[in-house]
């Protein structure tokens, strides 16, 4: 398996959302209360709504840092690659790194929009919401035809108003909205209450698919207050195993039939001991518990109902027959700092030959699932040639890849260390 045939489509990036974004897009009448960036003692850029400050956290945008300068502090526009938030510029760092199209998460209102949420004026919330999903599907996906997945922030507070965004953002051509993995710790009713309805509702009938992001309820598995962050970046997969739990036990699952829902950023190799366990507790506990998933196991509801995604999983592809083929799509999550970009086919193809992969199969995984979820056809605006690591590559030959220090000024030319990538593949 060689990087440069792969033809890729990432289900989890990022985008850091540039200043001007609302400009555009937000009534006038809302201007003066609209979000903004403004720059502080410090000199980090953050954005102010309604009396918040939110800060562009260091690890949300580090492509092309050195690993040494990771951290969590505030950072500004300057210490990003401008491919994090200026359109054109991530075009040529997706050529750069192969990846033919992007599904791209939000940063500053959080995954799943709860900065909006929060806003006590609820006419201003929905306008900047409206508005935030307007720029990203006609400007930020717009700029580039088949390039992007669009996907759409929800209105949390209002299940109603969110079936009818669904409904708007799908007629643009949006298929994805994303979601929190736990909406109880943000103070809403929980997956089990009919509350969401009509928004499960809207989901099937405009075959939209809920896209669960990891931290999207702003609140990470942690054992103690004081552990150290490695705990926290260790039990990321956790918040998301603990989400799949609860939607495929829950009522919604059983009533809403034709809804989807994608796992983002929690990885694939806890999959198969999760369907295992869920299996053997419905063998022995449904009949008390009042589970009925009829002639059907489990296991069988997930493999139709959930998308899961990987950045790098060596146990999750040597695995894969026990999770499903067609339930698994890969991720790149540029430019947070698991992403192995620019060099992350590279690291595919080397995890995937190791895991004994086939061309079908990686196809399936690197862009086929994808494209399926998500109603995109990646050949609509170009041909397939054209459309491989190679080809996307030739188009910005000589585009900078370098890992830039900031903190000492200097420029350290990034060289794939191919060895390394191998090793980490079959270790």
């Amino acid at each position: 398996m060689h990087a440069d045939d792969l033809i890729l489509i990432s289900v989890d990036d990022h985008l850091v959302e540039p200043p001007t974004m609302f400009d555009a897009h937000l009534d006038a009448r809302w201007k003066d209360r609209a979000p903004k960036v403004v720059r502080d003692d410090a000199g980090s850029d953050v954005w102010t709504f309604d009396g918040t400050v939110i800060p562009n956290i260091g690890l949300n945008a580090v492509a092309g840092r050195p690993k040494s300068e990771y951290g969590v502090e505030p950072t500004s526009f300057d210490e990003m690659r401008p491919g994090c938030w200026d359109i054109d510029e991530r075009i040529q760092d997706m050529n750069a790194g192969g990846i033919l199209a992007s599904m791209c998460f939000p940063s500053f209102p959080g995954f799943s929009g709860r900065l909006f949420a929060a806003c006590d004026d609820k006419d201003l919330a929905l306008a900047v919401v409206r508005a935030y999903n307007d720029w990203h599907i006609d400007e930020w996906c717009g700029s580039y035809p088949g390039r992007f997945i669009p996907m759409a922030l929800p209105v949390l507070w209002d299940p109603q108003l969110a079936a009818d965004e669904v409904a708007r953002v799908a007629a643009k051509g949006c298929h994805s909205v994303t979601f929190t993995e736990n909406p109880s710790t943000l103070g809403y009713p929980s997956f089990h209450d009919p509350y969401w309805d009509p928004f499960w509702r809207s989901l099937c009938d405009h075959d939209v698919t809920l896209s669960v992001h990891l931290g999207s309820s702003g609140k990470l598995a942690m054992t103690s207050p004081d552990a150290p962050m490695d705990v926290m970046i260790t039990l990321q997969p956790m918040n998301i195993c603990q989400a799949a739990a609860d939607l495929l036990w829950s009522r919604v699952i059983k009533e809403f039939p034709a809804l989807r829902i994608a796992l983002s950023e929690g990885g694939t190799g806890w999959i198969p001991y999760f369907l295992d366990r869920i299996d053997r507790t419905y063998d022995m506990h449904h009949l008390w518990t009042g589970q009925d998933f009829g002639e059907r196991l489990p296991s069988e509801v997930f493999r139709e109902r959930f998308l899961t995604c990987f950045i790098a999983d060596p146990v999750g592809l040597r695995l894969r027959d026990l999770i499903g083929i067609d339930n698994i799509a890969w991720e790149c999550d540029y430019p947070h700092s698991d992403s192995s970009w620019p060099n992350a086919p590279e690291e595919l193809a080397a995890v995937a030959s190791a895991a004994g992969v086939t061309a079908d199969e990686i196809d399936r995984i690197g862009w086929q699932n994808a494209a399926r979820w998500y109603h995109f056809d990646p050949f609509a605006h170009r041909e397939r040639s054209a459309c491989t690591v190679a080809a996307l590559r030739a188009e910005s030959a000589g585009h900078d890849t370098s890992v830039r220090s900031f903190d000492t000024g200097r420029f350290e030319r990034s060289v794939p260390n191919l060895a390394e990538i191998q090793a980490r593949a079959t270790a």
